[in-house]
């Protein structure tokens, strides 16, 4: 490997040579007591991915400096969450596989499409109540400078649902 990439990789560089930002070697996230908002190897999922169960559940008890009963809780929360998101991702598959079916076919069955286009609207529509529900409980059970914490890391897209 190239000494020099080790040295790029080794500063936590981006590929436009950004230096503003540290690097999880160079800040240590959240194992070491860091607060700047990187999240080291905690907060990975909370930028780009999917409001999921475990790597959000700990940067958010880090923190919102959650106490033990509201992990737990939480924890029911979004594992609910990413059941519901997992189920949406199992309907898309099928509605893009019966998709599939009606163009192999030797004419066009526009009925079947509007059938099937529906079975991702209710997706939708069943994943929209999810994150309702999930927003209700989670707001109910922070305090309020937990939930300004909390509106402050979705504003800045650190956390996203």
């Amino acid at each position: 490997m190239h000494p020099g990439f080790i040295a790029w990789w080794r500063t936590g560089s981006s590929a436009s040579g950004d230096q503003s930002q540290p690097s999880v070697s160079s800040c240590g996230g959240v194992r070491s007591g860091c607060k700047t908002g990187h999240g080291g190897w905690f907060a990975s999922h909370g930028r780009h991915g999917e409001f999921g169960i475990r790597r959000p559940l700990r940067y958010m008890a880090w923190h919102l400096d959650l106490t033990e009963e509201q992990i737990s809780r939480l924890a029911v929360i979004l594992d609910e969450l990413r059941t519901e998101r997992a189920q949406g991702d199992v309907d898309d598959r099928r509605a893009r596989s019966a998709f599939a079916e009606v163009l192999e076919a030797a004419s066009f069955d526009e009925a079947k499409v509007k059938d099937v286009a529906q079975i991702r609207v209710r997706s939708a529509e069943q994943l929209r109540d999810a994150v309702v529900r999930a927003l209700g409980r989670t707001h109910e059970l922070l305090t309020p400078e937990q939930r300004t914490k909390l509106a402050h890391m979705l504003r800045t897209g650190s956390l996203t649902i």
